[in-house]
């Protein structure tokens, strides 16, 4: 082992972070920091920087990175559209790089030469953390004791913790790996890793069961200013209090469930189970105004960008130049996008009843069926001529040739 003198741990209390906490004062022989970051899990840090220090820890952070995580992290990804393979919303995804980035915050003030994580070496997030390492600091070494001890398995994990005395909140009839922040929770490992199984009603922590979400539709309105969401039901609010608000609708009406078998970075597939309410609510508003503020052209190559940008946050490149020059473009996208979307909520359905805008494109002049004296019909005959004109040399061409082939 290459000597270290003092490490940085992103610490989340469980089973994983847990045991590396001994395992590092162990193997490495050094000051272990560690450092939870509050970015809305549902945890008790309290309890969580005690555990820290019984666990071995010198010195315990607790960071509430809330505000910052809705703001420079969850906004942007919402403006942008980006949903990895259409269905998961990265709610994991774009929470490591602001937890590895305060994880090398701390290191420079404790003059730390070390950054430690608990990500296996099958999944995404060792990726992830260590790209946006490398990206803001280069200088320091990089440990994943999951590519390093000889822990193979969850069960090997919980009895090490066992044998150091460290209780943990995975048992081996619940042994499910859960990523739990402000924006979603996910939920896999245990009988999830069978993808003919349904997953289990108890699994979900976020968001009520259909069968048991509330019985009555509920409508709500939401503000945006420049893609940004502003109100809820003319009311203003702050980021964090409009997150929080909506994760109450949504999980009142068992909205934002995904089941899906995704693609990993690494190459294997993976099955995944997501809860993810406010933030769905907020993908499909903020959609619903751009279908009325953007022009063709720029909603069209948006989704390209969306496709795109999706990959970055996913592969971990978040601190990246070409995502910086695409958040660029997609902040030009958004100068227009203000106005209202009204909501229906019911029964995991989120149902668009309404949109305006005062930037709207859309003219029910142009778009009526009745009868207008703005737009003459007359002239897409010339359009349809010149648009088509290379679809009719080409059939033209295409005819030529089968005469020239029966003969």
């Amino acid at each position: 082992m290459k000597k270290v003198k003092k490490v940085v741990l992103a610490y989340s209390g469980g089973l994983d972070t847990s045991i590396i906490v001994p395992w590092l004062k162990e193997n490495y022989n050094c000051e272990v920091i560690a450092c939870c970051i509050n970015i809305g899990q549902d945890d008790d840090f309290i309890k969580i920087k005690n555990k820290a220090k019984l666990s071995g820890a010198d010195r315990v952070y607790v960071i509430d990175k809330r505000k910052e995580f809705v703001k420079d992290y969850i906004i942007p990804m919402i403006k942008s559209g980006a949903i990895y393979e259409g269905k998961y919303l990265m709610g994991t995804s774009i929470a490591r790089p602001l937890i590895a980035k305060t994880q090398v915050e701390i290191a420079e003030k404790e003059k730390a030469d070390a950054v430690a994580h608990g990500a296996t070496g099958k999944g995404n997030d060792q990726v992830r953390f260590e790209l946006t390492y490398k990206a803001l600091a280069p200088e320091l070494k990089i440990i994943a004791p999951w590519r390093e001890w000889n822990i193979k398995s969850r069960t090997d994990a919980m009895e090490y913790a066992k044998k150091h005395n460290i209780p943990v909140p995975v048992t081996k009839s619940k042994p499910y790996s859960e990523d739990d922040n402000l924006f979603h929770i996910s939920h896999e490992g245990g009988i999830l890793e069978n993808p003919e199984k349904e997953p289990p009603a108890d699994i979900l922590k976020k968001i009520k069961e259909i069968e048991k979400a509330h019985n009555k539709s509920e409508y709500i309105t939401i503000d945006f200013v420049k893609g940004v969401p502003v109100a809820i039901n003319n009311k203003k609010m702050d980021l964090l209090q409009i997150m929080y608000k909506l994760n109450y609708y949504g999980g009142k009406h068992g909205i934002g469930f995904v089941d899906m078998v995704e693609n990993r970075l690494v190459g294997i597939k993976s099955r995944g189970v997501y809860e993810t309410p406010g933030g769905t609510i907020l993908y499909t508003t903020h959609s619903c105004l751009e279908e009325i503020t953007l022009d063709r052209e720029t909603l069209h190559f948006k989704q390209f960008v969306a496709l795109k940008f999706s990959e970055l946050i996913y592969y971990g490149l978040w601190f990246s130049p070409l995502r910086e020059a695409l958040s660029v473009f997609i902040d030009k996208t958004q100068e227009f996008v203000t106005g209202k979307v009204k909501l229906k909520l019911f029964k995991g359905n989120i149902i668009p009843v309404s949109k305006s805008s005062p930037f709207s494109l859309y003219n029910e002049k142009y778009a009526t069926f009745e009868k207008e004296d703005v737009y003459s019909q007359k002239d897409a005959e010339g359009f349809i001529n010149l648009f088509g004109l290379q679809v009719k040399l080409a059939g033209k061409r295409e005819k030529l040739n089968k005469k020239r082939y029966e003969k």
